[in-house]
């Protein structure tokens, strides 16, 4: 797969799975009382599908020490037709646009060899560390919501939106407290994981800070598995939305 270099468009219809409701912000009540006509898509589900354009060109080449950084500028809705387009795209690096109706709503600057997060300093406040088990849930996590890129049931490897769910739950569980955001993500891959994996995360707040959407927060988050790093992620989200940040 690793000899497929060519960046190539991919579509599939977004969706969110029941483990998003957890969120209010991905249902259509809680949308609605945010500003929105209707559940958004979450972002670590966008991202899913943003990464079957590089992991399809470049394979366990991207995913051993790739890197992205992607941007969530204008919210994709649940069973939108999502089309991704790469975009100044050469042999190792390109841009991946996620575009409803021709209209870019993410954008996702991807790398065949990564680079450090600029913001990933392990300084700040530091949460509780993270560790479990990636059973069966997090291994179809990505098939579930419509990637069906091959290599990873065949290679038994866990997706990278892996890395993003952990993330994700460093916010959901010791930050915030109602609906909340994720707006955008620098990551660097430092290997794989196999299904079944003890994956044990790390998490330091290198920055809260207020804007026009609401308040927000930076995490610096580092991921191991069996002991092997995996991934390093500056993660970034509104943490307390500001009123009717949709209208």
């Amino acid at each position: 797969m690793s000899d497929a270099t060519e960046l190539a468009a991919w579509s599939a219809p977004a969706v969110n799975l029941p483990e998003h409701a957890d969120n209010a912000i991905h249902t259509d009540a809680g949308a609605r009382a945010a500003g929105f006509p209707s559940a958004l898509v979450a972002g670590v589900t966008v991202y899913a599908y943003m990464t079957h354009v590089p992991a399809a060109a470049w394979g366990p080449d991207w995913l051993r020490g790739g890197g992205a950084h992607v941007r969530f500028r204008s919210p994709i809705f649940d069973h939108d037709l999502v089309n991704y387009v790469p975009t100044a795209a050469g042999r190792n690096s390109g841009t991946v646009e996620a575009q409803v109706d021709g209209v870019t709503r993410s954008a996702c600057t991807v790398a065949r060899v990564g680079s450090p997060p600029e913001r990933c300093t392990g300084v700040g406040e530091q949460l509780v560390p993270i560790e479990f088990v990636a059973d069966e849930s997090w291994a179809t996590y990505a098939t579930r919501a419509g990637d069906d890129l091959p290599i990873y049931s065949d290679d038994q490897i866990l997706h990278p939106v892996t890395w993003m769910r952990i993330a994700n739950q460093f916010f959901h569980e010791q930050i915030v407290t109602g609906s909340w955001i994720h707006v955008r993500s620098h990551l660097l891959h430092h290997g794989v994981a196999r299904f079944g994996a003890t994956l044990e995360a790390t998490a330091v707040v290198v920055d809260r800070f207020d804007s026009r959407a609401g308040e927000r927060a930076i995490l610096d988050v580092r991921i191991s598995a069996d002991g092997q790093p995996v991934a390093t992620y500056e993660h970034e989200a509104i943490v307390q939305l500001a009123e009717d940040v949709g209208g």
